[in-house]
């Protein structure tokens, strides 16, 4: 049975293509993309709301949606699920990391325990299944390197001296909130498809 992926995002597309392989495809790639209110409180609910909101469209694939993001304690959690949309509805992954920084640089933190977030959701005839996968490290208030996506280069994850922006990709895959969740979902998947 073929995977779907229910997200537009190209750098989550492009990341979750590179773990299966020729066995996922992006929804928009069957359907014409519309959008999907993530009204969740939490990652988990999110991508659940994603999954659902596609398999109503697709019920013949599975379904997998990922909800993730990157979450700062000392700032209260903050952005949290509201990562991909931190600096408004429109922003792109440069406003949201701006404002990330600029929200450090205002409260004179130049370094701060950090963490990402990845929930996967899978929707399919068997039901609704969710896996979760985390990244601890640090943030900065810089951004350094031209890799990944999002806040990828104000991320240094713990035991490396480099941010995300820096690190090979293959680095980056080997350690990582989605690469967590998706092995996680992997095993799901083996059973349901």
């Amino acid at each position: 049975m073929q995977i779907v992926l229910a997200s537009s995002n190209r750098g989550k597309i492009k990341e979750i293509k590179k773990y299966f392989g020729n066995d996922v495809i992006a929804f928009s790639d069957l359907i014409t993309p519309f959008e999907i209110e993530e009204n969740g409180k939490s990652f988990k609910e999110n991508a659940i709301i994603k999954a659902k909101a596609i398999y109503e469209k697709l019920p013949e694939f599975i379904i997998i949606a990922d909800d993730s993001g990157i979450s700062v304690p000392i700032l209260g959690n903050i952005p949290g699920i509201y990562s991909a949309r931190f600096a408004g509805s429109d922003a792109s992954d440069k406003d949201n990391l701006n404002k990330l920084i600029n929200e450090l640089k205002k409260r004179n933190i130049s370094k701060t325990p950090a963490f990402y977030t990845s929930a996967i959701a899978i929707a399919s005839p068997y039901g609704i299944y969710t896996t979760h996968g985390f990244m601890y490290g640090e943030v900065i208030d810089e951004a350094r390197g031209n890799r990944g996506f999002g806040y990828d280069p104000m991320f240094i994850p713990k035991g490396y001296d480099k941010t995300l922006g820096e690190l090979d990709e293959e680095v980056k895959k080997s350690i990582s909130h989605r690469t967590r969740a998706l092995n996680l979902a992997k095993y799901i998947l083996d059973v349901i498809k």
